[in-house]
C-alpha cells in the first residue's frame, strides 16, 4: 500500500535520525531508568487490578501471598522505599566516583564509554523503578467498602522485587569494580571499533554497474556542479547514507560528500557536490535532514574517534603526571588489531548505486595510510627514551604488515618504523637497550623484505 506524501516524509525522517538515535539513547543515563519506571507504572495497574478483584471476592489470591493489616503493610513499604532510596543514592554516587576517575585517568572523552554501559543504567533504573513502585502501592493502601483496602499481592512483588534489587547490587558492585580497570576499557574500545570497521566493510546494495564510473562522475563535477554547504558549525556526528541515496534517485542526481562523521565543518562551507546542478537545492534541503552535527565526536561512523580514543589513553598513561608503561602497551597492542583490520579490507572511498546499478552517492572515508599514522605518531612522539614501548610499537607494526593483502600498504608501515628507529637512536642512551629496538627493527625490515619478494617477485611484480 502505498503512503500518502506527508506520511512518507515521516517515515523518511524517522529513519534519517534512527541509527543516531539509538546511539544518543545508549549514552543517556535517563533513558533505561524512564522505561523501567513506566514498566513499574504498568506493573503497579496490573497487580492493582488484581487486588481489586480479590478484594471484591472475584478472585481468590495464592497461599504464599503476605497478608496483613494496613498498618504493617504501610511499615513495610515505607522502610522498603526509604532504604531503596537510600541504595540508589549510593549507586549514583558510585557512578559518579567512576565519572570521575575515568575523566581524571582515561581523559574527559572515555566518560561517554562509561555512560552508554547497559549494566550501570539497568542497575539504577531497576532500583528507581523499584522504589517507584513501592510508592504506588504505598498510596493505594486505603478504606474500601469492605474494610481497609490491602494490595497483599502487591506488596508481595514488592518484596520479590527488593531480594531482586540485593542481586542486581551485587552485580552492580562486581560489574563497577571491572568496568573501571584499565584493560577492560582498553579493549571495549577496540570492540567498538571492530564493529564500526565491520558495519562500514558491509557491502552495499545496488544492481549490477551502470552508467558513468566514479571517478569520470568526480572529474565531471569538478567542472560543474551545485553546492550543498553546511548550515551549522559542529563535528559531524552521523550521516544517513540510505536516506540520501533515496534523495539522489528521486532526483536522478550525484552526490558527493566532501566530509566523513568526525570531521569539524564551519558553517556555510561547502557540505557536498551534486550533478546535475539543477537538483542542488532539493538535495540541499534533504542532505540538511539527513545528517547531524554537535559539539563532540562519535564512534557510529567515526573510527578515527576510537583509534583516537586508544591513543589518548596511551599518551596520557606515558605523560610524566601518570607514568604507567604498562598501559601504554596494552593501548598499542589493541590500536595494532584494529589497524590489522582495517588493513584487511578497508576502502577509503566507498560508492553507492542504486537498484539499477547506477551511482548515486560517492563518499569518503580516512585513508588506510592516515589511520595507520594516527595510531602510532603521537605514541612515538610522547614514548622517547622508553625502549619497551618503542619494540611494542615495531611489534605491532609487523603483525600489521604479516596480514596485510597489498604491497602498497607495506609503505606507510615502514615509514613509521624507521622514525621510531631515528627516535631510539636521538632517544636511548643505554646501549643494550638500543640494542634491543635495533634487533626489533632489522626483524620488521628482513619481513618488510621476505614479503615484497614474496608479491611481487624476484623482477618486482605483482605475484600471483
Amino acid at each position: 500500500m502505498a503512503l500518502a506524501p506527508g506520511q512518507g516524509a515521516a517515515m523518511r525522517q524517522l529513519d534519517l535520525r534512527s541509527g543516531w538515535r539509538r546511539e544518543a539513547l545508549r549514552t543517556s543515563l535517563w533513558w533505561v531508568p524512564t522505561l523501567e519506571v513506566i514498566s513499574a507504572g504498568l506493573l503497579f495497574w496490573a497487580g492493582n487490578a488484581l487486588d481489586r478483584a480479590a478484594y471484591r471476592g472475584e478472585i481468590t489470591l495464592p497461599t504464599w501471598v503476605i497478608s496483613g493489616t494496613a498498618d504493617a503493610s504501610r511499615q513495610i513499604l515505607t522502610a522498603l522505599a526509604a532504604a531503596l532510596i537510600t541504595v540508589v543514592g549510593v549507586v549514583f554516587s558510585v557512578i559518579l566516583v567512576a565519572l570521575t576517575l575515568a575523566g581524571n585517568q582515561l581523559g574527559p572523552r572515555m566518560l561517554r564509554n562509561f555512560m552508554r554501559d547497559r549494566g550501570t543504567q539497568w542497575t539504577l533504573g531497576t532500583f528507581v523503578a523499584t522504589f517507584t513502585y513501592a510508592i504506588l502501592v504505598l498510596i493505594s493502601i486505603g478504606p474500601g467498602e469492605r474494610g481497609d483496602f490491602v494490595p497483599h499481592a502487591s506488596i508481595s512483588l514488592v518484596l520479590a522485587l527488593a531480594l531482586l534489587d540485593v542481586l542486581v547490587l551485587i552485580y552492580f558492585i562486581h560489574h563497577i569494580a571491572i568496568q573501571i580497570q584499565l584493560p577492560y576499557v582498553i579493549a571495549s574500545i577496540a570492540a567498538d571499533v571492530a564493529k564500526a570497521i565491520a558495519e562500514e566493510n558491509t557491502p552495499q546494495p545496488g544492481g549490477p554497474q551502470a552508467g558513468p564510473a566514479p571517478q569520470e562522475l568526480l572529474r565531471a563535477m569538478a567542472a560543474d556542479h551545485g553546492v550543498v554547504t553546511s548550515s551549522e558549525s559542529g563535528y559531524l556526528q552521523y550521516v544517513s547514507h540510505r536516506t540520501l541515496m533515496r534523495i539522489a534517485t528521486e532526483a536522478d542526481a550525484v552526490i558527493h560528500l566532501l566530509y566523513r562523521p568526525g570531521h569539524f565543518v564551519v558553517a556555510g562551507r561547502t557540505l557536498a557536490t551534486v550533478t546535475p546542478p539543477r537538483a542542488a537545492p532539493q538535495v540541499a534541503e534533504a542532505l540538511r535532514r539527513a545528517h547531524l552535527s554537535g559539539p563532540y565526536r562519535s564512534i557510529t561512523q567515526d573510527i578515527s574517534f576510537g583509534i583516537d580514543q586508544l591513543v589518548e589513553i596511551a599518551t596520557r598513561a606515558l605523560s610524566a603526571a601518570i607514568n604507567d608503561t604498562f598501559t601504554a602497551l596494552t593501548c598499542i597492542d589493541w590500536i595494532g588489531d584494529c589497524l590489522r583490520q582495517v588493513a584487511l579490507s578497508w576502502h577509503p572511498q566507498v560508492v553507492h548505486r542504486d537498484k539499477d546499478g547506477y551511482v548515486r552517492l560517492i563518499r569518503t572515508q580516512a585513508t588506510y595510510d592516515r589511520l595507520v599514522q594516527r595510531g602510532f605518531e603521537k605514541v612515538r612522539q610522547s614514548s622517547l627514551g622508553m625502549p619497551s614501548v618503542m619494540i611494542r610499537e615495531l611489534q605491532a607494526l609487523a603483525d600489521i604488515m604479516a596480514q596485510a593483502p597489498r604491497p602498497e600498504q607495506y609503505a606507510v608501515l615502514r615509514q613509521q618504523a624507521d622514525m621510531i628507529r631515528r627516535a631510539a637512536e636521538q632517544s636511548i642512551t643505554e646501549p643494550g637497550d638500543l640494542a634491543d629496538v635495533l634487533n626489533r627493527y632489522d626483524a620488521l625490515v628482513e619481513l618488510h623484505e621476505r614479503l615484497l619478494r614474496e608479491k611481487l617477485g624476484p623482477h618486482g611484480k605483482q605475484g600471483s
